[in-house]
């Protein structure tokens, strides 16, 4: 009996493992949010709790191998994305949502057009002068708007030149949040290239990325810039929102709700356990405890957060699956430099719920293989209650009042500040190339914070 039962999981395992590790995009697309691109099944999931490990407990930063990344040469690769910055705890939610209601936000985003400044939109050696000379003032207007939109010029045109502008500001460059698990594709394909596809590949276009922060469990980048190499023929917008004027504009009950439970997400599902039902009833249990044991390992030796494994069913024919959860945390932040309160939180992108009703608008996903069953996210409170449809459509709403659509050019940049602003992307028709470098920091973050005004809302 236990050699038939590590005979059925070791061969689970193996289907799991060639599932996840087989396909790249689509594991980037089951733990990261922020491409976050599988279907979702329409009927309601319930969940038993096996165990709990995930955590509420604030990550700390580490010093980065930046430095000796760049001694290894061009080759070497960029350090990990830094830690994710939780920041204190707010003690009162509500009192401080009421003070920050009445500041005056600074204007979102931030633009600079290159015919603005009196430069020609093909000098590109006075392009990257500017730059240069602007840095802190660029890099001010990213931390004080969140983001700043770069128009007209040439110099971005090309991967080297956008490179040598984000270098020219002092941006200090990461790799992707999830590169411990697999590797998103560079622009130019090769290994160790700063540069990431953002979410191009036609399969996907008509799939609405829903807002969102970049970050996988506890890392995330500090800052990013996404810039276009080929805009869509139609559409493919690229969409930016305050995440502090989302905060400002949610129902004060239902922040109170979510900052009191916390959040968590669930980051994968596994749909390939039916077959247990058919076993004996006494060998049911043993059978679930090696499976649940043997992929919990797997899993958690990929990434580096702790993922819970939850026994449950789904879809309309209630399979038998297990469900990977990520640790609890808190949706609303502490900005890492001005100190505002802002929402960090993936809702709008991982509700399984909110992609579902826009499917009804753009089309459902076309999946290219069967590792599209395991691209199944969803969020819910941080002690797994679910959250509401009506809480679930007030966050939608709020959300998208404050999406601004960025129809952008070839050599346009956005440089964002990964905490203060969420991104997605819009559908779209035609060829799309646009690219993505993430940050671990810049040059001089340091003196900002010594010199922010802390707003008095805590």
């Amino acid at each position: 009996m236990v050699n038939a039962i590590l005979y059925l999981a070791s061969n689970l395992l193996a289907i799991a493992f060639l599932t996840t590790t087989s396909h790249n995009v689509q594991l980037v697309e089951a733990f990261q949010p922020g491409v976050r691109l599988g279907g979702c099944c329409s009927a309601r999931r319930s969940f038993g709790r096996i165990s709990m490990v995930a955590t509420t407990e604030t990550p700390t930063t580490t010093p980065t191998t930046r430095a000796k990344a760049a001694e290894e040469g061009p080759s070497a690769p960029a350090p990990p994305a830094p830690l994710t910055i939780w920041g204190a705890p707010i003690e009162n939610i509500l009192e401080t949502q009421a003070k920050f209601r009445q500041l005056k936000m600074s204007q979102f985003p931030s633009n600079i057009h290159c015919s603005d400044l009196g430069i020609h939109s093909t000098d590109t050696s006075a392009q990257l002068d500017y730059f240069r000379k602007n840095a802190m003032e660029i890099k001010q207007k990213m931390v004080d708007s969140g983001a700043v939109v770069l128009r007209g010029f040439d110099l971005m045109k090309s991967q080297e030149g956008f490179q040598e502008f984000y270098n020219a500001l002092g941006m200090k460059v990461c790799l992707d949040p999830l590169h411990a698990v697999s590797a998103r594709p560079t622009v130019n394909g090769q290994k160790n290239s700063p540069v990431y596809e953002a979410v191009n590949k036609e399969s996907r276009k008509n799939f609405f990325i829903g807002m969102h922060n970049e970050f996988v469990g506890t890392r995330a980048p500090r800052a990013a810039a996404f810039v276009c190499f080929k805009p869509a023929d139609v559409g493919g917008e690229f969409l930016i929102a305050d995440g502090r004027a989302v905060f400002r504009d949610l129902k004060p009950d239902l922040v109170q709700r979510l900052y009191s439970r916390n959040i968590r997400y669930s980051v994968m599902e596994l749909p390939f356990f039916g077959f247990i039902d058919n076993l004996p009833e006494f060998a049911q249990g043993a059978v679930q405890a090696v499976i649940k044991s043997i992929v919990s390992t797997a899993i958690n030796a990929k990434v580096d957060f702790d993922v819970e494994l939850l026994w449950g069913e789904g879809g309309y024919d209630k399979i038998r699956m297990l469900q990977a959860r990520a640790p609890s945390q808190p949706p609303i932040v502490r900005h890492p430099v001005s100190g505002e309160p802002t929402w960090f939180c993936n809702v709008h992108s991982h509700s399984s719920s909110l992609r579902k009703a826009r499917e009804s608008i753009y089309g459902a996903e076309r999946f290219e293989d069967g590792a599209s069953q395991i691209n199944k996210s969803d969020m819910f409170y941080g002690d797994d209650g679910e959250i509401s449809e009506e809480d679930l459509k007030h966050m939608d709403e709020v959300t998208m009042s404050n999406v601004q659509f960025i129809k952008m050019s070839h050599g346009d940049v956005v440089l964002l500040d990964n905490y203060k602003c969420m991104h997605g992307r819009n559908v779209f028709d035609g060829t799309r190339k646009h690219g993505v470098a993430w940050f671990e920091g810049w040059e001089g973050e340091e003196a900002m914070k010594k010199n922010a005004k802390i707003p008095d809302l805590f």
